[in-house]
């Protein structure tokens, strides 16, 4: 089994407060899919935003994630159970889970074993589901060929883990043996300031990479000219990712 690769629990309160929200839609669609409602389990959780979301379908979630930084950052709720869990070898029992989700971080995962490991967790008719948000943009093309510039080889290109890529495929180069069923688009826009953004570009896994290998924030590099293209520090704007889904039954 591959070890854990931890990129996020060194800055887990500005992944908390920097990530965009998942689309309301998306957990609608899920809860209509699964075979009840009674438990989902998100693997991977993070800060728990997923399973926060979940909590509003399902009348429990079980949340995992290896990271304790994480989970300690995770918004409490009444009927998540948070569990600091590598997602190959939950504590949950067979066949005990309606719908099964990873958000962003299925590209981590040792696929053959977290694969058996949700065989073994899914109730009969149950649902996995997985889903990855890859480039961002605003629309405005002098924002855009900053963020470009920022993502590209130039800066933080060759600090982005392997597994990023993908990301970019859209996950359509990880294996997925299972039953896949048809979703609709969700669309991932949030509305955000200048500095919404910034924080944003910051909780990049290969921002603090490129920081930690040289001392430099390689945001800032780009700050200037963000602010510039942005305009007005008041004004709100659009902000979209591609957006992925893979959905089936086992």
């Amino acid at each position: 089994m591959s070890q854990f690769k931890d990129h996020f629990s060194g800055h887990a309160d500005l992944y908390r407060e920097a990530r965009p929200t998942y689309p309301d839609a998306l957990f609608d669609w899920l809860a209509a899919q699964a075979p009840d409602r009674a438990l989902a389990w998100d693997c991977g959780c993070g800060n728990g935003q997923a399973s926060v979301a979940l909590a509003r379908h399902f009348a429990r979630v079980v949340a995992t994630d290896p990271s304790a930084n994480q989970i300690d950052d995770a918004e409490l709720h009444t009927n998540i159970d948070y569990r600091v869990e590598p997602a190959e070898r939950s504590s949950l029992a067979d066949a005990s889970a309606s719908l099964v989700t990873v958000a962003q971080a299925l590209h981590w995962f040792d696929h053959d074993a977290f694969y058996a490991e949700v065989r073994r967790v899914l109730k009969p008719g149950g649902l996995f589901a997985a889903w990855a948000y890859a480039a961002c943009g605003t629309g405005d093309e002098a924002i855009d060929r900053v963020i470009e510039h920022l993502y590209g080889d130039a800066l933080t290109g060759p600090y982005w883990p392997p597994e990023r890529a993908h990301v970019d495929a859209g996950y359509s180069t990880i294996p997925f043996p299972f039953e896949t069923i048809p979703a609709p688009e969700f669309p991932m826009i949030v509305r955000w300031s200048v500095d919404q953004l910034l924080a944003y570009l910051r909780s990049w896994s290969a921002t603090q990479r490129y920081i930690k290998a040289n001392g430099e924030d390689p945001v800032g590099i780009v700050e200037s000219d963000l602010r510039d293209a942005w305009g007005d520090p008041a004004r709100v704007r659009l902000v979209r990712w591609q957006f992925y889904l893979r959905a089936g039954r086992a």
